[in-house]
């Protein structure tokens, strides 16, 4: 009988359901398939998206003819596939093409306004994905739950309605989420879980 390590135990002693959910990612990155790499950062949940792009060529396009895209984001957690959002949060970014440089730039336009500049596709994808982070405090570290990120190309007739004092209108953006997208918006999606706390690899901590 081959020799168990400690690590390969833990796996073996897993509940199903939390096994499959650490270890579909390595089989999503194996097809190309987009996925969702989660850490913890003290109590905040940090997601990155592998196969995941929202820069596709009709929107490099446009912004390489001068114009802006604007784009909504949401990363929310339930503790059932397709449940009630138990937490969520919100972004609202602006992506431009500076023609002189050949180099993208991005504006997250939440209450912590931050700007990338002279940034390539990827980069400003994933400035942008890392600025939805969710507060997980008071949050069980045993208890199953899924992650959702979204990301909507912003519809010109509702761009107004999602501008507040800070930068976006939280409950406006709250609605758009909570209805499909629209027929003919480009819109993107990928979820994971189960997933625990206590199985999350935690950020390095420097000093």
């Amino acid at each position: 009988m081959p020799l168990l390590t400690g690590f390969s135990r833990r796996l073996w002693l897993m509940p199903v359901p939390i096994l499959a959910g650490l270890m579909l990612p390595l089989a999503r990155d194996a097809f190309g398939v987009p996925s969702l790499d989660v850490r913890l950062d003290g109590d905040r949940l940090h997601v990155a998206a592998t196969g995941f792009s929202f820069l596709n060529d009709k929107v490099v396009q446009r912004v390489k003819s001068g114009a802006s895209a604007g784009f909504a984001g949401q990363l929310s957690l339930t503790t059932e596939p397709g449940g009630p959002v138990l937490k969520r949060v919100l972004e609202r970014f602006v992506v431009s093409y500076d023609l002189w440089e050949e180099k993208f730039s991005a504006v997250r336009l939440g209450a912590a306004r931050r700007a990338l500049t002279r940034a390539t596709a990827a980069g400003v994808e994933a400035f942008c994905v890392d600025g939805l982070s969710l507060d997980a405090s008071g949050f069980s570290r045993d208890r199953p739950f899924w992650l959702k990120l979204e990301i909507r190309a912003e519809d010109p007739k509702e761009q107004g309605a999602v501008v507040g004092e800070p930068g976006i209108n939280l409950t406006r953006l709250i609605e758009i989420f909570s209805r499909p997208a629209r027929g003919q918006q480009p819109h993107w999606t990928v979820e994971r879980g189960p997933l625990r706390l206590a199985d999350l690899k935690t950020a390095d901590r420097k000093g």
